[in-house]
């Protein structure tokens, strides 16, 4: 009997690389029960097949530099070698090429909508004003236009389905939970020192510079706190800004930095801290967003220095998992500290944060895996 040839999905990322979790731990991997799954992306140190997936690495490149710019069409150009039947683009620079793709070799076409782009473009301090609302308006153009060809849309965020306009049958929302590490076990600390925890893009809108603050803040009133930085900066400007802020201070560690860092380093590390902080400051390009970290820290039962945030405190209220501090105003670091020392934490077993419950519902989208 003919051998049934399974069907071929590429997923396809300018910036992400090849091992992104979500794209290759979370998707990859679990479309790679039911088709043949080729991933391709920005380099790492590990660019070969894993989990049966299979790893179409970009060459390096700098984010401004002219490679950048041609990377989409090189893209375009591994996707014709592959072919496949479904294609995943996970960044709206890949928009036109998808499009392109779809009717050259007749693949059905997937948005996998990671962030919302129009808001941070518009909101955040990348580019000049008047840069940031031109790329702005032309990233929701393009989104708006290319609705009538994609498929389907996969949404990290259940916000996006409100913050943005895609056509709401071809919605599913495929949240940014917590896969499960194959071991993992809290390393028992020294109770009388403190070690906190600041992990993924390492950005001032992610909150990097208030974190920063506020471990100099503790550290005031206790010579025991201690704060490890685990992620990568993108922006070069950003990371000389850190390397200077945390210059003369032995009690700041940084990991990563100019580099991306493999995510079990991240998992290891939340294995190893008391606290971790999540900070990011008022903005509307993350109101509404839940951080794939609170997954994290929440599944592996971190407890939270968390900035206030109603959407996000009242997530941590439901397990006891977080200390709140003020997003605006003096801090109280003695009531915070006592509030670390004195709170029982995770009273209640957290669930529905785990990537198992969107296995499912991603298995059963008709336009990927049918």
């Amino acid at each position: 009997m003919q051998e049934i040839k399974k069907r071929r999905i590429v997923l396809a990322s300018v910036l992400k690389p090849v091992n992104d979790v979500r794209m290759f731990e979370k998707l990859g991997l679990t479309l790679s029960t039911v088709a043949d799954v080729h991933l391709i992306g920005f380099p790492t140190r590990t660019n070969v097949t894993q989990g049966g997936v299979h790893f179409h690495p970009l060459r390096n490149f700098s984010r401004l530099s002219f490679t950048r710019l041609l990377a989409p069409w090189t893209i375009l150009l591994k996707i014709f070698k592959l072919t496949p039947t479904t294609l995943v683009i996970t960044t709206h620079e890949l928009i036109v090429i998808g499009i392109l793709a779809k009717f050259l070799i007749r693949c059905k076409l997937v948005y996998d909508v990671q962030e919302n782009y129009y808001r941070n473009i518009r909101y955040t301090n990348v580019f000049p004003p008047i840069i940031r609302v031109i790329l702005a308006y032309w990233v929701r153009l393009k989104e708006k236009l290319a609705q009538r060809f994609i498929d389907h849309y996969l949404l990290a965020e259940a916000c996006y389905e409100e913050e943005m306009t895609f056509p709401h049958e071809k919605i599913s929302i495929i949240e940014n939970k917590l896969k499960r590490p194959h071991i993992f076990a809290r390393q028992k600390r020294d109770p009388n020192v403190h070690h906190l925890l600041f992990t993924g893009t390492l950005s001032e809108s992610t909150g990097i510079f208030v974190a920063i603050q506020l471990a100099e803040a503790l550290h005031t009133r206790n010579a025991n706190i201690r704060l490890t930085i685990v992620g990568y900066a993108p922006m070069t400007d950003t990371y000389n800004r850190i390397r200077s802020t945390i210059e003369n201070k032995p009690f700041i560690r940084l990991i990563g930095g100019n580099e991306l860092v493999p995510h079990d380093t991240i998992v290891e590390s939340i294995a190893n801290a008391d606290f971790g902080i999540i900070a990011y400051p008022p903005n509307a390009s993350t109101e509404n967003a839940i951080p794939t970290k609170l997954y994290e820290y929440l599944g592996m039962k971190l407890p939270i220095l968390l900035i206030e945030n109603k959407r996000w405190e009242n997530i941590c209220h439901q397990y006891s998992a977080a200390v709140r501090f003020p997003a605006q105003g003096d801090l109280n670091a003695d009531a915070l500290l006592e509030a670390m020392r004195t709170q029982p934490f995770y009273t209640t077993e957290p669930t529905n944060i785990f990537w198992e419950s969107e296995v499912h519902q991603l298995l059963n989208i008709s336009s990927i895996t049918a």
